[in-house]
C-alpha cells in the first residue's frame, strides 16, 4: 500500500480540478443538509482532495455519501472510513481550537488528520497496522502537512507519551475499552466515538466530556454507525 503511495497521489493531484466541482457539490448536498456549518471545516472539505487518500479502486467514490472500506494485501478489511458527512458531523461536534492537540484514532490513511491540520495546534494519528501508517504518512507529505505525526499502536492504548490531549476522536464503534484514552485526556478534554450512550440505545456518535479531570457525562449526538474496532470489543458474558 505504501510504495504506490507517492505515485498515486501524483496522478491524483493531475485530476484535482475536475475533482474541485465533485467537493463543492459533496460540501452543498451532504454536509450542508446534515448540519454541518462551520465555515473553517467547510473550507477544509472544499480544500483537501479526498480522491488523493484511497487507493485507485475508491477514487470514483471519493465523494459519495457511502462509507468505504480500505483492504490489505490480502484482500481482508483493514479499515473501514466513515462517510463524509459523518465524518464532517464528528469533527465540527468535536470543537477543536487552534489551540487543541488532538489524539486522532483509526482514521485509516489520515484524511481526517489532513482536514483537521490547520484547524488545531497538533495531531498524533494513531493507526496498528504498519503498512497504513506507511501509506497515511506518504499521503499526508504529498499534500504538505506538518503538525500531524503518524504513530503505529493498539487503538485501545492510544499514544500515552504523547498525552495529555484536548480532544481524542475514535473512527469506529466502541463497546468497551475506553479506559486507558480518557486517562490521556485533559482535565477539560472530550473524547468522541460512535458508542451507545446507554446500554438499551441506539449506535451514535457520542461525546464524552471531562470537567476538572472528572467524567462529565456522555451525551449522544446523532445516529450513526461502523464497525467495532479492535480492543474495543464487549467481553463476552459467561455462558453455560
Amino acid at each position: 500500500m505504501a510504495e504506490a503511495a507517492e505515485l498515486h497521489a501524483e496522478t491524483n493531484s493531475q485530476q484535482g480540478a475536475a475533482t474541485a466541482a465533485l467537493r463543492q457539490t459533496m460540501v452543498e448536498r451532504q454536509l450542508r443538509t446534515f448540519d454541518v456549518t462551520d465555515l473553517p471545516l467547510l473550507r477544509r472539505f472544499l480544500a483537501v482532495p479526498r480522491e488523493i487518500f484511497l487507493p485507485h479502486d475508491l477514487a470514483p467514490l471519493a465523494y459519495s455519501d457511502l462509507a468505504l472500506t480500505l483492504k490489505d494485501e490480502h484482500g481482508r478489511l483493514a479499515r473501514a472510513l466513515l462517510p463524509p458527512l459523518v465524518l464532517a458531523r464528528l469533527l465540527q461536534d468535536a470543537e477543536i481550537r487552534e489551540t487543541d492537540r488532538v489524539l486522532d484514532i483509526a482514521g485509516g490513511t489520515f484524511y481526517s488528520s489532513a482536514l483537521l491540520a490547520p484547524l488545531a495546534r497538533e495531531i498524533v494519528a494513531l493507526e496498528d497496522d504498519a503498512r497504513l501508517a506507511a501509506t497515511a504518512r506518504s499521503y499526508l507529505q504529498f499534500v504538505g502537512v506538518g503538525n500531524v505525526r503518524v504513530e503505529i499502536g493498539p487503538l485501545a492504548a492510544g499514544v500515552p507519551s504523547a498525552a495529555p490531549f484536548d480532544v481524542i476522536l475514535v473512527q469506529g464503534a466502541v463497546e468497551a475499552g475506553l479506559e486507558r484514552l480518557f486517562e490521556q485526556l485533559a482535565p477539560e478534554g472530550r473524547l468522541l466515538a460512535i458508542a451507545k450512550a446507554e446500554p438499551d440505545a441506539g449506535w451514535a456518535v457520542t461525546r464524552y466530556d471531562r470537567s476538572g479531570g472528572a467524567p462529565a457525562g456522555a451525551r449522544a449526538l446523532f445516529d450513526a454507525s461502523a464497525p467495532v474496532l479492535e480492543g474495543f470489543e464487549k467481553a463476552p458474558g459467561f455462558v453455560f
